[in-house]
Parts: C-alpha cells; sequence; structure tokens
C-alpha cells in the first residue's frame, strides 16, 4: 500500500501552552473539544502524568476505549494507542506536541500515524 499513513496538523492557538495540554492530558476534559463527536465521557481522576499509563474513554456509539500512554513530557508532548478495551491496540497512534510561541501563543501540531495498522479492513 503507498498511501501516506501519517497525517499531521499545526495549528497556532492563543493560549498559553500549560492551559492547551492541560484539556489533552485530563481524559475527562476531552469531550469539550472533540471535533469528530466521537467522545461521550471520561472517569474523573484519569490525568495523565507519565508514560506506560492507561485511561478509558466512553464513545458515542456507547463503547469504550482503553489508551496506552508511549510519550509524555509534561506541558510539550503526549502520545496514546487506543484500543477497544478488552483488546490490543490496533495499530493507531495519536500524538500532541505543543510549542510555546510566547507566554499566551502556543504552536499545536496533532499527529494521527497508522503505520502499524495491521486491519485490513480499515483501510477500506
Amino acid at each position: 500500500m503507498t498511501e501516506q499513513r501519517i497525517v499531521h496538523a499545526t495549528r497556532t492557538i492563543n493560549a498559553p501552552a500549560a492551559e492547551i495540554f492541560e484539556l489533552i492530558a485530563d481524559p475527562a476534559r476531552q469531550p469539550e473539544w472533540d471535533g469528530n463527536d466521537n467522545l461521550s465521557e471520561a472517569p474523573e481522576g484519569q490525568r495523565i502524568t507519565g508514560v506506560d499509563q492507561e485511561f478509558t474513554m466512553h464513545l458515542t456509539n456507547g463503547q469504550s476505549r482503553t489508551n496506552y500512554v508511549v510519550e509524555f513530557t509534561e506541558g510539550r508532548v503526549i502520545a496514546w494507542n487506543p484500543a477497544p478495551t478488552g483488546e490490543a491496540p490496533r495499530g493507531h497512534l495519536f500524538r500532541w506536541e505543543l510549542r510555546p510561541v510566547n507566554d499566551a501563543v502556543t504552536e499545536v501540531t496533532h499527529t494521527y500515524d497508522w503505520t502499524q495498522l495491521v486491519d485490513e479492513s480499515r483501510f477500506e
């Protein structure tokens, strides 16, 4: 397959990096900014603080997803591999990198990487 399997989107946001990072690192806050209407809710108390943590999200379709944190630098980088709860990750990676431009402006890059995806039905 020759299609691109890594997609990046970068946007400059008029907010401090710490404020933006909290929205990403606290799963309970993620439904506030989910642009796909995919995330319903997450239990409180799952704020991410390091690699090898797991957190659970409930989806709008009634399913739940467990996310495995694989990269973390407080205030700067966070990435995880999602999986249906009770299953192994399927090869997706969601990653956010924050670069402060100044105290009130942040460049945010979101990366979706599915280079490790092995489920052929997902390519259709």
